[in-house]
């Protein structure tokens, strides 16, 4: 089973291998991350993240104290680094939603009983059953590779300035982050790989080092001086030994 579709503002890849597992699993996916942008999306007045920024929530939904409470954990893990709420710049946990959001799209797959898959969400990319390639973009050349992984259950996720420029805001300064090109991370879950991903970016340098501390995580990062950093864990793809494959 394979479909795509425009979720959240970027595309979204499913497939899935088990030929058991009914379209109608690949239905919830997407409905529930539908679902997930009319609550959690800054940019819709209506959400409830608009809505609890302007104070008209006095009590947030189960799900979203989740996801404010893991912003806060990164928040404080990364001295105010990672900051969803910026001065001048309304409440925006989408670095935090887009990963948890997926994972939680991957937890209705696995309930439905799909033992092979992988789900792109926008290069954010959770998989299971592998052997899985999930390329790496290379951040100043889009048709060139820097490295290939190579998974068979778990996640990876890239922060960079190569598609939408210097987004990605330093808290502790109120500054774009410029230290680094790009930022992978590798990790058990998309929660964590795209959070880590998006607060060591905004870290700048010292985020590689952080983000390698994380238990679980592997990182490939290329600084601005062109740099590639990598951790000794990282699982780099060998020639000939996997069949799916991905790109980030």
């Amino acid at each position: 089973m394979r479909r795509v579709e425009h979720v959240m503002g970027f595309p979204v890849s499913l497939r899935v291998d088990d030929p058991d597992v009914s379209e109608g699993a690949a239905d919830a996916v997407f409905a529930w991350l539908r679902d997930v942008d009319a609550r959690f999306s800054p940019f819709r007045s209506d959400s409830e993240v608009s809505r609890l920024d302007r104070g008209e929530v006095a009590h947030v939904s189960a799900g979203l104290s989740e996801v404010l409470d893991l912003c806060e954990e990164y928040r404080v893990a990364t001295g105010g680094a990672f900051d969803v709420r910026l001065p001048a710049r309304g409440l925006d946990p989408c670095a935090v939603v887009k990963g948890w959001s997926v994972q939680r799209a991957a937890g209705l797959l696995r309930a439905a009983g799909a033992r092979r898959f992988c789900l792109n969400a926008g290069g954010d990319v959770v998989v299971a059953g592998g052997p899985w390639t999930v390329g790496v973009r290379h951040p100043e050349h889009a048709d060139r590779l820097c490295t290939v992984l190579a998974l068979t259950d778990g996640a990876v996720a890239t922060s960079a300035r190569y598609e939408r420029g210097d987004h990605i805001i330093d808290g502790r300064t109120g500054r774009p982050a410029t230290g680094l090109l790009s930022l992978t991370v590798v990790a058990p879950t998309l929660t964590e790989a795209d959070a880590v991903a998006t607060a060591a970016f905004a870290m700048g340098a010292e985020g590689v080092e952080w983000a390698a501390a994380r238990d679980g995580c592997e990182v490939f990062a290329v600084d601005a001086e062109r740099r590639v950093l990598r951790t000794a864990g990282l699982p780099v793809a060998e020639a000939g030994k996997v069949q799916g494959s991905a790109s980030v």
